[in-house]
């Protein structure tokens, strides 16, 4: 299924290239407002595994469990150029808070797949933003 989640990145960053220009604002909130919605869920993963262990005292699970949801909040209220390079930052930092989380949860297996996942879905976002510079 994560593999299926990059269908809306790729396909709506190729879409935009041949869009008319009065068409390609709406994809390109469509991608953002995506890229918004995945990074809040990667977020979340770290409510799910801190939730796990329900004795321990630990803060910065649940507040990293935030942080992508708010910045990717903020990406929706840029212009739309800096919004997708926003999230392509994020979903880099997802990866590697994921990176050093996920082996103290013996979740390491997923990293390879999580990889892949973050460079076509930053790199979706990123060849928007620049297209959108030209």
């Amino acid at each position: 299924m994560g593999y299926a989640g990059l269908i809306p990145f790729v396909s709506l960053a190729l879409v935009i290239q041949f869009l008319p220009l009065t068409n390609r604002p709406l994809a390109i909130v469509a991608l953002i407002a995506y890229g918004a919605v995945i990074t809040s869920f990667l977020g979340a993963i770290h409510w799910g595994l801190a939730m796990r262990d329900a004795h321990s005292k630990r803060v910065a699970p649940y507040v990293w469990g935030v942080i992508p949801s708010l910045v990717a909040w903020l990406a929706l209220l840029l212009s739309p150029a800096l919004g997708l390079w926003m999230l392509a930052v994020l979903l880099w930092a997802c990866y590697a808070v994921d990176r050093s989380v996920y082996p103290k949860h013996l979740l390491h297996g997923w990293l390879s797949m999580r990889l892949r996942l973050t460079v076509v879905a930053s790199a979706s976002c990123v060849f928007v933003a620049a297209s959108q510079l030209l």
